[in-house]
C-alpha cells in the first residue's frame, strides 16, 4: 500500500459525526451536480440492459393492474432473473464513477480544477481492487440484511472509509477493509452517527415522489470522504502511472 503525506493545516472536521456531516454537506453543496451525473449516467447504463434481458418492466406494470394492484414474485416475470444479473454486474463495474465523485470532493475541498473527466478516475486509479472491494462489502450487507435488516445498521459504518482508502492510498482490498474495520471500531459511536445520518440525508430525495433522490443519493459518498479527512488527514497526491 503505497503511503500519504501528513500535512499540519486542518483540511478536514473534526472527529464527531456533526461536523462530519457539515463538513460534508459544504462540499456536496458544491459539486452537486456532479453527483446528479453520476446517479444518472449509472442509472441510464442500468436501463439499457432491460432490452437485453427480455425483461420490460410496462408488462410488469400491465400484470399489477390485472391482478388489481398485487405485486407479483418478481422472479416469475420474464426476463426479470436475467435483467437482475446483469443491472447487478453492470452497477458493480460502474462503482469507479462514484469513486470518482470522492475524487472531485477532495479536489473541491483543496480549491482544485474539477472537470468532468475527473468522474472517471476510479477506472484508471486502483480499478481491479475497487470492484473486488466493492463486490465483497456488497456481499457483507446483503448478508446484513438478510439477519432481519437491523444488522446491516450496524455493519456499513465499518465500511465507511473502504472507497477513500483504496483511492487516496492505491491499498488493495483487503488492506482497504482492514484498516477501515479497524479505525471504525475504534471510534464507532463516531462513524456510526455519520453513517446513519448520511444514509438518512442521502435516501431523503425519495420522499420527494422518488425522482428527488437523483440529488441526494451521491451524498453518502461525500461523507466517507469528509470522514476519511477527519481520521486519516490530507489524501496524498494522486499521480496516475
Amino acid at each position: 500500500m503505497d503511503t500519504f503525506e501528513e500535512f499540519d493545516q486542518p483540511i478536514g472536521p473534526e472527529k464527531s459525526a456533526g461536523a462530519i456531516i457539515a463538513h460534508a454537506f459544504e462540499i456536496y453543496k458544491g459539486i452537486f451536480m456532479y453527483g446528479i451525473a453520476a446517479v444518472l449516467l449509472t442509472s441510464l447504463i442500468s436501463f439499457l440492459v432491460q432490452p437485453i434481458s427480455g425483461f420490460n418492466s410496462g408488462d410488469l406494470m400491465e400484470e399489477m393492474k390485472d391482478n388489481g394492484d398485487t405485486f407479483p414474485s418478481l422472479w416469475q416475470v420474464p426476463g426479470f432473473t436475467l435483467y437482475a444479473g446483469l443491472s447487478g454486474l453492470i452497477s458493480l463495474l460502474l462503482t469507479p464513477i462514484y469513486v470518482g465523485l470522492i475524487y472531485i470532493a477532495k479536489k473541491y475541498n483543496l480549491q482544485e480544477k474539477i472537470s468532468f473527466g475527473d468522474l472517471f478516475i476510479g477506472f484508471k486509479q486502483n480499478f481491479v481492487n475497487i470492484i473486488i472491494y466493492a463486490l465483497i462489502s456488497s456481499i457483507i450487507i446483503a448478508l446484513s440484511v438478510a439477519m432481519c435488516v437491523i444488522p446491516v445498521f450496524f455493519v456499513f459504518p465499518l465500511l465507511l472509509l473502504g472507497y477513500p482508502i483504496l483511492l487516496f492510498e492505491n491499498a488493495t482490498f483487503s488492506e482497504a477493509l482492514s484498516k477501515s474495520f479497524s479505525i471504525a471500531k475504534d471510534n464507532y459511536g463516531t462513524f456510526l452517527g455519520a453513517a446513519l445520518l448520511g444514509f438518512l440525508i442521502s435516501i431523503a430525495g425519495a420522499a420527494l415522489c422518488g425522482i428527488g433522490i437523483i440529488f441526494t443519493f451521491s451524498f453518502y459518498l461525500i461523507v466517507m470522504y469528509s470522514a476519511y479527512c477527519a481520521f486519516c488527514g490530507r489524501p496524498r497526491p494522486i499521480i496516475l502511472k
